[in-house]
């Protein structure tokens, strides 16, 4: 396949592995444009173990490659900690079994006779959203996801940062409180530990997230000053990455994204605090636009970018390559 005028045209599989489900998409790439070609999710069997999940995640991949063949590339959103040389995980949130060390990458690689790469759940929401979502054009931006805990993403002169090991742009663990509640991370005190879902639902007085925004969207007194709190330490947090990238966009995305216009107000009064040091009216804060599906069509860009098919910059090694 040949662009009129441009490269070669590609297709990048990219596959979300989540507790409930794994999420699939297959990219194509034209030039300097990304169109997702179709999509699905199916079932993850989480309680099974690696054993039977990663092999799982390659006989998905292949049903996909069916459905859309030619495709060139793989990646593989995770939603934990990961080595990326070693294409192995570290630990995944939510997973039960044996997950340390783990071979993911090389398996599903093995599997599709395709090169395949890991990259964090919520940096590839970023990729998607920074290519074809709320944040394409920008320069520079932060994103948060919102919902069981609060993902992040950072990306400088176009490209999301993941640092050496992949765990580059964990917003969600930067430090609020040094004497704050306990994190799931070992930490006290981040911005996770006050407004990821379950403390969203405590600071409302409700049983869940969701609970807590009809709650709020009815004019309940304490679902509202609940989520006004939530903004607050969101509008710290952002407030804390505005003077230190200065991006030109913020993005929020997640399950609890759906209260983006109940949390907005509170954000921006807390930006309008204590952001000094660039003009608030040149960084954008606004919701995220591809949903659901923004892991798995992430997952894909970053495998087209990491093996070298949909980035100008030199390709890097994984050990996913089959």
């Amino acid at each position: 396949m040949v662009a009129s005028g441009g490269p070669p045209t590609s297709r990048h599989l990219g596959l979300d592995l989540g507790g409930t489900n794994i999420k699939w998409a297959v990219v194509e790439r034209d030039g300097g444009d990304w169109r997702v070609l179709d999509r699905d999710q199916v079932s993850t069997p989480t309680a099974d173990g690696p054993d039977v999940v990663v092999p799982h995640l390659a006989a998905v991949g292949a049903e996909a490659i069916g459905r859309s063949p030619v495709v060139t590339s793989v990646g593989i959103g995770v939603p934990g900690l990961y080595d990326p040389a070693a294409g192995t995980t570290r630990f995944l949130v939510n997973f039960p079994g044996p997950w340390a060390g783990r071979p993911v990458a090389g398996p599903v690689a093995a599997a599709l006779g395709l090169p395949a790469f890991l990259i964090n759940d919520a940096r590839a929401f970023g990729l998607a959203e920074l290519r074809m979502g709320a944040g394409r054009g920008a320069t520079s931006m932060i994103g948060l996801t919102l919902g069981t805990g609060v993902g992040g993403v950072i990306a400088i002169d176009g490209r999301v940062h993941q640092g050496h090991d992949g765990t580059g742009g964990e917003l969600g663990h930067q430090t609020l409180e040094p004497d704050g509640p306990t994190c799931g991370c070992g930490n006290r005190g981040c911005l996770e530990a006050f407004a990821r879902a379950d403390r969203i639902a405590a600071a409302c007085g409700t049983g869940t997230a969701e609970a807590a925004m009809e709650a709020a969207r009815a004019g309940d007194p304490r679902a509202v000053a609940g989520l006004a709190l939530v903004g607050r330490y969101l509008g710290i947090g952002i407030a804390n990455m505005i003077a230190v990238i200065n991006p030109d966009v913020v993005v929020i995305g997640g399950g609890v994204s759906a209260a983006f216009d109940l949390l907005r107000g509170p954000i921006e009064a807390e930006l309008r605090e204590r952001v000094h040091t660039t003009a608030l009216d040149r960084v954008r804060l606004v919701p995220a636009e591809l949903g659901t599906w923004a892991g798995a069509i992430g997952a894909a860009i970053h495998g087209a970018e990491a093996s070298g098919r949909g980035d100008p910059v030199a390709a890097r090694p994984s050990a996913g390559a089959p």
